[in-house]
């Protein structure tokens, strides 16, 4: 909750929202964050940069930051920071979503998921500080999924930054051992994909993409991406861009004794080795396995489940769902950045009209 600092905040007339462009918000996760120390870094960052002192909220197992980003808005913030892991990341934009008010990501978390793909520094938090004290908004899109449970319940939509999904890599999370997470970090999900392999089936399922027809097919497991790169620099989704205003959907359906062996090829070696040069690139059109892994575009991306399924989003598991409906919110968050973002244009433009699950 807010401490003293916030007593007496008024709202301002900031032109990015409504909140005063002068006072930050720090949303906090205590467990993960060295809170005093935390304090002095945004002390005195807020003094140079002659800004009133911050607003300072912690996040709580009720509330893992949207509802402390609501009030944050209410007591007059017009930046608020985001100092936990991706979960907390995630939530705070949630209650950013369309207010114009930007966040601030701060590398005290575990996977830091969106600040690698912004390629922002994921080390110097003292920089981070400063840079939402006096950097530049870039707006990116948000990722909306709502699913149905299998007692038929639909849950409210929720956001997502990076990535949503279902079969390995939601079982991957659901396996992945929270101790040796917080020892080793995103290492720690090694362990859970060797925990949830031996488990994943493929499962059928129908789907649509925006207004095509529905379609039925298997998969392994089935992502849709606002981002593309993992921790230790897996690039998952090479032409994903997180403002494009379009959600990239992959499917992994590896075939046979070495199916799995063609997906890690295709991930590893072709997306993170050939595409950065002209030559493979050309290597990688002349391979026509184009069923292991294939990707597609989108704004509105629907699937029903034969089974129900473990669901992540961002990194955190969300249960079991029989259905997920998702869709692109264009522009609908300001990311507090050091320098204006230049776009990097594709280096293999797909074909919006194929899906990734067309058999």
């Amino acid at each position: 909750m807010a401490d003293e600092a916030a007593q007496g905040a008024v709202p301002g007339t900031g032109t990015g929202g409504s909140g005063d462009p002068r006072r930050a918000a720090v949303v906090v996760n205590p467990i993960k964050v060295d809170v005093a120390k935390l304090r002095a870094i945004v002390g005195a960052a807020e003094a140079a940069a002659g800004w009133q002192p911050s607003l300072w909220y912690e996040t709580t197992v009720e509330d893992s930051g949207a509802g402390v980003t609501a009030r944050a808005i209410a007591d007059g913030a017009g930046v608020v920071m985001a100092a936990g892991g991706d979960g907390t990341v995630r939530s705070v934009a949630e209650g950013l979503r369309g207010t114009g008010i930007p966040i601030g990501l701060l590398p005290v978390g575990t996977g830091n998921l969106l600040a690698r793909n912004l390629a922002l520094n994921l080390t110097n938090v003292d920089q981070a500080v400063a840079t939402a004290f006096s950097g530049h908004d870039r707006a990116i899109d948000l990722g909306i999924t709502r699913v149905t449970r299998e007692n038929g319940a639909e849950e409210e939509e929720r956001v997502f930054l990076v990535m949503a999904g279902l079969g390995l890599d939601a079982k991957m999370i659901a396996k992945t051992n929270k101790t040796l997470k917080k020892r080793v970090g995103w290492l720690a999900y090694v362990d859970g994909i060797g925990r949830a392999l031996p488990e994943l089936k493929p499962v059928k399922l129908r789907f649509r993409v925006d207004d095509g027809a529905w379609k039925a097919t298997s998969a392994h497991t089935v992502i849709v991406g606002n981002c593309g790169l993992l921790p230790g620099g897996l690039l998952l989704i090479p032409d994903a861009k997180p403002d494009d205003g379009l959600l990239d959907i992959v499917a992994l359906r590896p075939e046979g004794p070495f199916g799995w062996l063609k997906v890690w090829n295709k991930l590893a070696f072709e997306n993170g080795v050939l595409r950065r040069s002209a030559a493979g690139r050309k290597i990688i059109d002349l391979n026509h396995d184009v069923r292991s892994v294939t990707y597609s575009t989108g704004r509105d991306f629907r699937l029903t489940l034969e089974r129900e399924q473990e669901i992540q989003l961002d990194g955190d598991e969300w249960g079991m769902a029989t259905a997920v409906h998702t869709w692109v919110d264009a522009g609908a968050l300001l990311v507090r950045m050091p320098a204006p973002a230049a776009s990097v244009p594709s280096t293999s433009p797909l074909d919006p009209s194929t899906s990734a699950l067309d058999a």
